[in-house]
């Protein structure tokens, strides 16, 4: 898969830089064209020439470098690139990422491209601790950037701990994986779903949750980029729409569900990572209700939607927001609802609660299996679910069910 791509490679100032040659030699030889990118502190460690003699390409070094045969050298690079990897990357690049900073030619090229992003640090073990990279590594993976984890060792300060630079073949490994998640979707219509749903208790109030809609934002955002026709089923959002999805806004849960049930007509997939209310107020009253000393509502069931799609032939994908007793529970839902997939979580959890920009799920299967992962952003939560999604695609040979 990594045959035939161009990528660009930028090196930054660390000890480890030496290793960016190893890495752009072994990319050469799977088939790669290698454009390489310096920073001015990376050709303190390593000469240019020494990734000139390797990709037989000339080095960008300069935002106008008199050698490029563009006008603007980074610019054609950015827009040309399948996928930039830098690596190594030091905290003083991650941080000048993070913030868009664009006064050297690796950073220009960065914000000049629309193409995946893959980091590969490599630093002293207190400094990829230190809050402001905690930070900044957490803003590029928000933005879809795959940030790698360094290695753990022997560093050059002669400490011991995390920071080391991943090897090359790892950092190989991780590219030609993004290569062959890029387009795996293509030809599929995946339906998500996202946010909580609003049940009118009068005209100025509802029943609703705390859901933000990021992990079914996030999930949209990851399909589409790997080649799917995304439709997004969304209730209020605390997070901006994905562009090149179709949206499709709703209040209520039987909205939602009628929403639902027209998309999935042409889809392969459907990941339910709304959180509809379950309840709604049997009658709505049709002027606000004034303060008094109590109110009494009488709630009545809303539609469970993915029990009522038990017999649609697509992937369904649930999810079980808990707080107690949740592999349990997620079990339970996988029964009662007849899906593929159940990811569970609990939101009482730090860092996995509703509104974070992270998440640490479990995923439980029909036969069952249950499959945790770390705590990681929610990009990095979509492309497991996707994956999984694919396998299961292969293994049903769901092509385009052609009705509910």
């Amino acid at each position: 898969m990594i045959a035939g791509r161009r990528i660009v490679l930028g090196v930054s100032g660390s000890i480890a830089a030496f290793k960016g040659v190893a890495l752009a030699s072994q990319l050469v030889k799977a088939g790669a064209s290698v454009d390489v990118v310096m920073t001015p502190s990376a050709r303190r460690f390593i000469a240019p020439l020494s990734f000139r003699a390797i990709t037989g390409r000339p080095v960008l070094t300069e935002l106008w470098d008199e050698e490029s045969s563009d006008a603007i050298g980074h610019v054609a690079l950015g827009r040309a690139a399948d996928l930039i990897v830098i690596a190594p990357a030091t905290a003083a690049t991650i941080a000048r990422l993070a913030h868009g900073m664009a006064d050297d030619a690796l950073g220009a090229t960065v914000l000049a491209s629309s193409a995946p992003l893959l980091i590969a640090p490599a630093m002293e073990p207190h400094m990829w601790a230190a809050a402001a990279t905690v930070e900044n590594v957490t803003i590029l993976r928000r933005r879809g950037a795959i940030v790698m984890e360094p290695g753990e060792g022997r560093l050059a300060s002669g400490q011991i701990g995390r920071g080391r630079l991943p090897e090359p073949e790892e950092i190989v490994d991780a590219i030609a994986r993004e290569f062959e998640r890029e387009q795996d979707l293509m030809g599929r219509h995946v339906v998500v779903t996202a946010g909580g749903t609003r049940e009118a208790i009068d005209p100025v109030r509802f029943i609703g949750n705390r859901s933000s809609g990021k992990m079914g934002v996030a999930v949209a955002e990851q399909a589409r980029r790997r080649g799917a026709r995304v439709t997004l089923i969304h209730g209020p959002l605390q997070v901006a729409l994905p562009a090149g999805v179709e949206a499709v806004a709703v209040e209520s849960t039987r909205e939602m569900e009628e929403a639902i049930h027209s998309a999935v007509r042409t889809a392969s997939a459907l990941v339910m990572a709304a959180a509809p209310a379950d309840f709604r107020p049997s009658a709505i009253a049709g002027q606000k209700i004034k303060r008094r000393a109590s109110v009494t509502l009488d709630l009545v069931p809303n539609p469970d939607i993915l029990a009522r799609l038990a017999d649609w032939r697509g992937i369904k994908v649930g999810f079980a927001a808990e707080t107690d007793d949740v592999i349990e529970n997620a079990r339970a839902k996988v029964t009662a609802k007849r899906v593929d997939l159940i990811v569970a979580n609990d939101v009482s959890e730090e860092g996995s609660g509703f509104g974070t920009d992270t998440n640490r799920v479990t995923f439980v299967f029909p036969d069952g299996r249950v499959e945790s992962r770390p705590l990681q952003t929610k990009s990095a939560v979509a492309d497991d679910i996707l994956d999984l999604i694919v396998g299961l695609l292969a293994l049903k040979e769901v092509v385009q069910p052609s009705s509910t």
